[in-house]
């Protein structure tokens, strides 16, 4: 079985799967090369209104394939730059995840290390099983950890977990990870399904044009807040709200962000 990543979609929600089972779910060069392209699809897709990662089986993902590390194919003509190093193909897959204009969840089963964190933390939430092992392991094999990656998980756990983690590649509990913000939601492994279906059904739901905007102001970018009063006023999302909620309805939220005309 070749490792690859697997989408759906289904009701809204583009679901991304990890599967490479021989070497649990690790991540090859192949695959981290595969995700913008796959993510930028997504992205164009209107129906999607929610992406999902999550890894095949009981296991979200061990991080990069080692084997894979000493050499890298040779990449596409078209590939960006840095597309033979291993690591920077992990940080553009990364920051594409970060990027993607409509909310990600990270769905935890088992060990979430190394690259398969970096994903994880990439996502904007992250639901966890209570069995789920989470660990940043650069220190084990001499890589110095991008600094943009340290900057994302940094904002997530705050300084002293980051440099623990960071310093020691030690695994942490999913319980620990709740409580240091690096997972949000720690729940039965029998009944994560069931919340994750849950969950998404409620942001599908919800305004894209409010996510939207959220997400880049919780990102810092609050000089984009003229772009998104303005699509705010021009998109009818607030008038539908407003008299959805008046007339006791579901409201039809419309706007979709293949509708911004400024990315």
């Amino acid at each position: 079985m070749e490792p690859e990543l697997l989408d759906t979609v289904a009701d809204g929600v583009a679901t991304v799967v990890i599967r490479h089972p021989a070497k649990r779910n690790a991540m090859t060069t192949a695959m981290w090369r595969s995700v913008p392209p796959l993510l930028d699809r997504l992205a164009a897709d209107d129906e999607v209104r929610i992406l999902v990662l999550t890894g095949e089986g009981g296991t979200f993902c061990a991080g990069a394939d080692i084997s894979t590390l000493r050499s890298v194919p040779d990449s596409p003509p078209d590939a960006p730059p840095g597309a033979r190093d291993p690591q920077l193909l992990s940080v553009l897959a990364e920051e594409a995840l970060a990027a993607f204009p409509k909310p990600t969840l990270a769905v935890v089963r088992g060990h979430c290390v190394g690259g398969g964190c970096q994903l994880a933390a990439a996502c904007d939430l992250r639901f966890a099983a209570e069995d789920a092992l989470f660990g940043v392991t650069p220190a084990k094999l001499g890589i110095v950890y991008s600094a943009s990656s340290t900057a994302r998980l940094t904002a997530l756990v705050g300084p002293a977990t980051a440099k623990y983690l960071l310093f020691s590649g030690e695994l942490v509990s999913a319980q620990r990870a709740l409580r240091t913000g690096l997972v949000d939601e720690v729940l039965p492994g029998d009944e994560l399904g069931a919340r994750v279906t849950e969950f998404t059904s409620v942001l599908a739901a919800r305004s894209q044009l409010t996510q939207a905007a959220a997400k880049e102001f919780t990102a810092g970018r609050a000089d984009r807040a003229p772009h998104w009063e303005r699509q705010a006023r021009l998109s009818g999302e607030r008038e539908e709200g407003v008299t959805a909620f008046l007339e006791r309805r579901t409201p039809r939220f419309t706007w979709a962000p293949s509708h911004d005309p400024a990315p």
